[in-house]
């Protein structure tokens, strides 16, 4: 029977990524009052053991079931960072006066946001806040982005997003983002080819919606990371504590939110709030 040590246990959040110039990223998961870099776990034989319990990651109460990625039930019904327009920003209903939180979403929704092209399993757009970049593109896992456009709100970085999905994918393959590193792609010509499909309705836009209020970014480089995996696996299998609290294996890797164990691997933010310990098995 294998012995381990504990290296830290609480409350589960993403991890926290760090792009590192020249070399792999850096991950840091935090568990209570530790920070562990998993970086320096890779090969290594781990345990992440669920205790049975969630709080919810806003108000702290206990829940049977985490809704929209920590949240308890009372909390995803109530506040707008869990409202469907989070996810469908072009849906934004601020205008018709019933945003669930319009203090919170005059700091949030009414600051500057990016439009971007990433590569993680594929071209895709996406949109972030300006204060979330690169964040957002580590805990997708790209190899590469490029911030494309400048918006003024995030209801407007989802109807530029709206425009540019009729050609590009908005959505990550994760299995294949698992599967192995990306083909890397020309992005400033794809983003090229884009500004010359939509120029029209991206200049209607812009008018409909104020002089500068879209900001297109023709000249912004291209990012590229570099993540810790050593091995990619052949076939991939998914861990679910909700199904079985006691996950185990060798690290084989990290890339986005995703633990990479040779038994299988796990998305940690699917998990926020959950009540777990880490534990290195000698």
């Amino acid at each position: 029977m294998m012995s381990g040590k504990t290296l830290a246990e609480g409350q589960l959040n993403k991890m926290r990524i760090t792009p590192v110039s020249g070399a792999d990223v850096q991950y840091h998961l935090e568990l209570g009052d530790s920070a562990v870099c998993m970086n320096d776990l890779l090969g290594k034989q781990l345990q992440l053991q669920w205790a049975g319990s969630i709080n919810c990651t806003h108000c702290g109460r206990a829940t049977k079931k985490s809704f929209s990625q920590g949240y308890c039930y009372p909390c995803f019904t109530r506040l707008a960072q869990c409202d469907s327009c989070m996810m469908s920003p072009e849906k934004c209903h601020f205008a018709a006066g019933t945003c669930r939180e319009p203090e919170w979403a005059e700091q949030v929704c009414f600051s500057d946001h990016i439009v971007y092209l990433a590569n993680s399993s594929g071209l895709k757009v996406g949109i972030t806040r300006h204060t979330q970049v690169p964040t957002r593109w580590l805990d997708q896992g790209a190899a590469q982005a490029l911030p494309i456009a400048r918006v003024r709100n995030r209801r407007l970085s989802g109807l530029v997003e709206d425009l540019l999905r009729q050609q590009v994918a908005d959505k990550t393959n994760w299995r294949a983002l698992l599967k192995g590193n990306a083909v890397l792609l020309d992005l400033e010509a794809e983003r090229d080819k884009l500004f010359a499909q939509f120029a029209q309705p991206l200049a209607a836009l812009e008018q409909q919606e104020g002089p500068g209020s879209v900001e297109l970014l023709n000249n912004a480089a291209v990012v590229d990371f570099s993540y810790p995996v050593s091995e990619y696996p052949s076939k991939i299998s998914s861990h679910n504590l909700d199904k079985n609290p006691l996950v185990s294996g060798r690290l084989q890797g990290l890339k986005g939110q995703y633990l990479i164990l040779d038994s299988g691997v796990i998305n940690l933010r699917k998990f926020t709030s959950y009540q777990v310990s880490l534990a290195v098995m000698d």
